[in-house]
């Protein structure tokens, strides 16, 4: 791939510049990609485009001690690719890392995975025991026997492409053969793969049948309580096709099926949704890129009851993610179809879904999302229950004056003392103002003197 290429891509999950690089630090990256979907090592160059001067006979060298240093030794088919390129005049060499067989560590014994932009050591207990690590060659990278290139539906190609000219780098051109080479989309011989298949497959589940979406409108809050009734469900929705009119098509079928009523806001109407948009959307598209499509039989279930929605995606967590560090870490299954449909424009910020949904929920006073890590499957849980307190009272009270409405709902009044002991963190001057900012604004009346002083809603 030509440089220019790369320098438009910039830094990313597969993607690293090293222009003066130690042979710590290239041992540490080539561990990193190896760990993870594999990458590439840009020496001499860095993400602007300036060469440091080093020649190939400098770099060589380097990267065979820094090879020396990632154990255990490579075999011979897994070793990294050196390519010497040519940038404006200086010599830039290219490493291609595969993914390994096994795990990788450095000379000190540490693990890293890439992460984004970052190359994140695993801690001893993070580290994948052997039926859970990477193929040799991951799923997305594979090619689809029976494909041709008449299995890739031109129209989406083209749509793909208009997309990708929009979002991507201004300046950027690709014939259709290296845009689906530059996808993933093509393996080296030209022939499709899974990647291709799934982004651009004019039928892709006539080769992955365990593609796609089903949504269920359930009646009542649970399965059980569903059976119970004449009918269990009342609609079940099929959607398949490529990864973007999954999509579209999930996306269209909850629309229809999330409630909605109209809401006045000052002199503007709007409409309330049972859920917010924007954490639904990020749901239904996390699930669509990060599933486990290895894992065959299993589709994406989307489950609505009447006080949740559930968003089931084949395969646990990938990678290092934890439900712990789920908010802080970030690791792609299917890399490259994250990058596909972040082009297509239905991922805003790569590596920002789970925190886009946390903040809807949050800025739409609902509770925060559940996760479920069940193994063989994830879950995201989104409640339609809306504090009314934080939505009736947002920017009039803090926190703490919401804490004492919810407080006086249950016990009828509460006292200085009491309220310090909700509050135990905050001083007992700042509850002294909070209690008198609310008697002022009306909401509460102030009884009694000194000790015996309570206060009940107005």
């Amino acid at each position: 791939m030509a440089i220019r290429t790369y320098l438009l891509r910039g830094r990313g999950a597969m993607l690293e510049f090293l222009p003066e690089p130690s042979v710590e630090a290239l041992a540490e990256q080539i561990v990193a990609f190896s760990n993870s979907t594999g990458g590439t090592i840009i020496l001499g160059l860095d993400a602007d485009g300036h060469s440091s001067g080093a020649s190939s006979d400098d770099l060589e060298p380097l990267f065979v001690r820094a090879l020396g240093l990632c154990a255990p030794p490579f075999r011979p088919m897994d070793l990294p690719e050196w390519t010497v390129e040519d940038a404006s005049g200086d010599q830039v060499v290219a490493v291609t890392v595969k993914p390994a067989p096994n795990v990788l560590r450095t000379a000190s014994g540490a693990v890293y995975v890439r992460s984004g932009t970052l190359n994140v050591r695993l801690h001893p207990d993070q580290v994948l025991p052997a039926a859970e690590r990477p193929a040799a060659v991951s799923f997305e990278e594979q090619s689809v026997p029976g494909a041709t290139l008449d299995d890739l539906d031109p129209e989406i190609i083209a749509e793909y492409q208009r997309n990708r000219v929009a979002r991507g780098p201004r300046g950027e051109a690709f014939t259709q053969a290296e845009l689906l080479r530059d996808a993933g989309a093509t393996d080296a011989s030209g022939q499709p793969t899974a990647v291709g298949i799934l982004l651009f497959g004019r039928r892709p589940e006539q080769f992955f049948p365990q593609v796609g979406v089903v949504l269920v409108r359930f009646r009542g809050t649970s399965l059980r309580e569903a059976a119970v009734g004449a009918e269990r469900y009342a609609r079940r929705t099929e959607i398949a096709g490529p990864a973007a009119r999954i999509v579209e098509g999930a996306w269209a079928a909850l629309f229809e099926e999330i409630d909605h009523q109209p809401v006045v806001d000052g002199l503007e109407r709007r409409e309330r949704y049972a859920y917010p948009l924007e954490a639904v959307r990020e749901a239904v598209v996390n699930a669509v890129c990060h599933r486990d499509y290895a894992i065959s039989g299993q589709r994406i279930e989307i489950r609505l009851f009447d006080d949740r929605l559930e968003i089931v995606s084949p395969g646990g967590l990938p990678g290092h993610i934890t439900l712990d560090n789920i908010l802080d870490e970030h690791y792609s299954r299917n890399p490259r179809l994250v990058r596909g449909l972040y082009h297509w424009g239905y991922i805003e910020e790569l590596g920002q879904g789970v925190d886009i949904i946390y903040e809807a929920m949050r800025r739409e006073h609902h509770p925060e999302p559940e996760f479920r890590d069940a193994g063989r499957s994830f879950a995201v849980v989104l409640s339609n229950t809306v504090d009314d307190l934080e939505a009736e009272y947002e920017g009039l009270l803090n926190e703490r004056q919401i804490m004492a409405l919810r407080f006086l709902g249950d016990h009828g009044r509460i006292t200085n003392r009491q309220y310090q002991h909700l509050c135990s963190d905050v001083s007992s001057e700042t509850l002294r103002l909070d209690l008198r900012d609310m008697v002022e604004k009306g909401l509460l009346l102030k009884i009694g003197n000194k000790r015996g002083t309570f206060y009940v809603r107005k």
